[in-house]
C-alpha cells in the first residue's frame, strides 16, 4: 500500500492538474511532500521500532496513514492535498523500517535472501498495481478514489497485523534530536531549491533568500549532519559504523539510484502517454504492466540466486538492463513511437528490477547485528526515499526546464495548451512535448549507470547458503 501510493499519482497527475487548477510543478509537490515526510523521519522511526517494538510502531503508523488517506480524498484544493500527503508520508515512515527489521530479525542470514526478494517483489507489484489501479479509479470515479481505496485496505491490514505480526524483543535507545533537525531542514532546503528553482527563475524566493542559497544551505546542513554523526559519542541518529560493512555502504548508494531512476521515469512517461498520445488513465497505467510482471514473475528465482550468487553479478545485470531499456526509450521517444518499443523497454526494465530490489535489500542487511536491525533498516530506507525525493524533484526541474526551452507552457493558470489536462494536446505541439519529456527520461540511464559502477565494489557476503 505504501509503495502503491508512491507510484499511483503518476497516472493521476493530469487529472489533478485539471481538477485543482494547478501546474505540473505544484502537482509533483503532491508526491514530493509525501516522499519528503516519508524520508526525513525514517532514521528515527527505525530506532523507535528497536525501542518500543516494531509491531507497536507499525500499527501507529498504519492508523496515521489510513486516516490521512481519507483526508487526501476529501481535499478540494492543491494546498490541502499537499498537507494531507505530508501527514500520510509520516505514517509511511513509521511503518516501512519495521517491515525490513522484522524480516532481518526472524530469518537467519543464509535464508534471508529469499525473504528479502519477496519483500522486494512488492516494489514490482506496486509498479503494476499503482498505475493500473490508479488509471481504473481515476477514469471511473475520479482521482479522489486513489486515496479512498486505502481506507478499507488499512482496516484489514490493521486487523491482520494485530493477529499475525510477532512481538519481538526491544532494545533501549536514546534519540539524536539535533541530528533529526539538521537532516530534516537540510533535505527540505535542498529539495525545495531544486524543484522550485525554475519557478523563481533561479533568483529570489523571499527577502534575501535565493534559490541557490537554499540549495547550498541544504547541502551544508546535510554535511554538518554527517559531521555531527561522526562526533556524537552518545548514540548518533545514523551510526556511521554500519558503513564499515562495505556491502551495506554500497547497497545504500545503489538503492538510492534505483529509487531516483524509477521516480524520474514515472512522471514524464505518464504525461507522455496521456497528454501526447491521448490515452486514458487506465491505458497509460497498463504501459507499466510489463515492468511489474518481470519483477513479480522472477521474484522467486532471484530469491534463490540471492542466497547463492555474488551480489555483484546479480545487481550489475539489473543495472545494465536499466541503462539499456530507459536509454533506448529516451533516445527513440517521439509523438509516434511504437507501443511495442515502449512495451519491450518496460519488460527489459522489469527483468532488471527483479535483480535489484530484493538482492540489494538482502545484501544491505545480511551482516547487520540484530540489535541494530532497526537502525540499519532506517538508514537503508532513508537513502531509498531520499533517492525517490530527489528523483521527483529532478523530474520536475527538467520537465519545466525543457518545456520552457521549447517555448511550451506548463502552468494551468496561463490558460494555454500545456500539460495541465487529461485530454491530448494540440497535435502541432506533440513533437516538442515528446522531445521535452524524452530528454527528461535521460535522468534514468545516468542514475542507473552510477548504480552499476557502485555494484563493482560489492564483496561476497559472509553468510551464504552453500547448498
Amino acid at each position: 500500500m505504501l509503495m502503491v501510493d508512491t507510484s499511483v499519482l503518476t497516472v493521476a497527475t493530469p487529472a489533478l492538474l485539471s481538477d485543482l487548477g494547478a501546474d505540473v510543478n505544484a502537482a509533483i509537490w503532491v508526491t514530493s511532500a509525501y516522499l519528503l515526510t516519508y524520508a526525513v523521519p525514517l532514521l528515527i522511526t527505525g530506532r523507535l521500532g528497536d525501542r518500543y517494538g516494531p509491531k507497536r510502531i507499525y500499527l501507529v503508523g498504519l492508523v496515521v496513514f489510513t486516516a490521512s488517506s481519507l483526508w487526501c480524498g476529501l481535499s478540494d484544493d492543491i494546498g490541502s492535498l499537499v498537507a494531507a500527503r505530508a501527514v500520510q508520508g509520516l505514517g509511511a515512515a513509521m511503518m516501512t523500517p519495521q517491515t525490513m527489521a522484522v524480516i532481518t530479525r526472524i530469518f537467519p542470514p543464509a535464508r534471508r535472501g529469499q525473504a528479502m526478494a519477496l519483500w522486494g517483489a512488492t516494489a514490482g507489484a506496486a509498479t503494476l498495481v499503482g498505475p493500473v489501479l490508479g488509471g481504473l479509479l481515476v477514469g471511473t470515479w475520479g482521482w479522489e478514489w486513489i486515496f479512498f481505496i486505502n481506507v478499507p485496505v488499512g482496516v484489514v491490514a490493521f486487523v491482520a497485523a494485530v493477529r499475525l505480526i510477532p512481538d519481538l524483543q526491544t532494545h533501549p535507545h536514546r534519540f539524536d534530536w539535533l541530528g533529526v533537525a539538521l537532516f530534516g531542514v537540510g533535505m527540505l532546503c535542498l529539495v525545495f531549491g531544486l524543484q522550485e528553482g525554475q519557478q523563481y527563475a533561479w533568483g529570489r524566493v523571499w527577502g534575501h533568500v535565493t534559490v541557490w542559497r537554499l540549495i547550498v544551505g541544504g547541502v551544508g546542513l546535510l554535511a554538518l549532519f554527517v559531521f555531527w554523526q561522526s562526533r556524537n559519542r552518545a548514540e548518533p541518529l545514523m551510526p556511521l559504523g554500519l558503513f564499515r560493512d562495505r556491502n551495506f555502504a554500497v547497497a545504500n548508494i545503489a538503492i538510492s539510484m534505483v529509487a531516483f531512476s524509477f521516480m524520474a521515469l514515472g512522471f514524464p512517461t505518464m504525461l507522455y502517454a496521456q497528454a501526447v498520445r491521448g490515452w486514458s488513465p487506465l491505458q497509460a497505467g497498463l504501459l507499466m504492466a510489463p515492468l511489474a510482471l518481470g519483477s513479480i514473475v522472477l521474484a522467486r528465482t532471484v530469491g534463490h540466486l540471492t542466497d547463492r550468487r555474488h551480489p555483484r553479478v546479480l545487481t550489475a545485470f539489473g543495472f545494465g538492463c536499466g541503462v539499456v531499456s530507459v536509454g533506448a526509450l529516451a533516445w527513440l521517444l517521439d509523438a509516434d513511437t511504437s507501443i511495442w518499443l515502449a512495451v519491450a523497454a518496460m519488460a527489459l526494465l522489469g527483468t532488471g528490477s527483479a535483480f535489484l530490489w530484493g538482492p540489494l535489500s538482502a545484501t544491505a542487511n545480511r551482516n547487520l547485528p540484530m540489535h541494530q536491525a532497526g537502525a540499519g533498516a532506517g538508514i537503508y530506507n532513508t537513502t531509498r526515499q531520499v533517492g525517490s525525493t530527489l528523483g521527483a524533484a529532478a523530474a520536475a526541474l527538467v520537465i519545466d526546464w525543457r518545456l520552457h526551452a521549447y517555448g511550451l507552457p506548463s502552468n494551468a493558470a496561463s490558460g494555454e495548451a500545456g500539460l495541465h489536462a487529461a485530454e491530448a494536446i494540440d497535435p502541432a505541439l506533440a513533437a516538442d512535448y515528446s522531445a521535452a519529456l524524452g530528454q527528461t527520461l535521460w535522468l534514468g540511464p545516468v542514475a542507473f549507470a552510477i548504480g552499476l559502477a557502485a555494484t563493482l565494489f560489492f564483496e561476497r557476503p559472509r553468510h551464504f547458503d552453500q547448498r
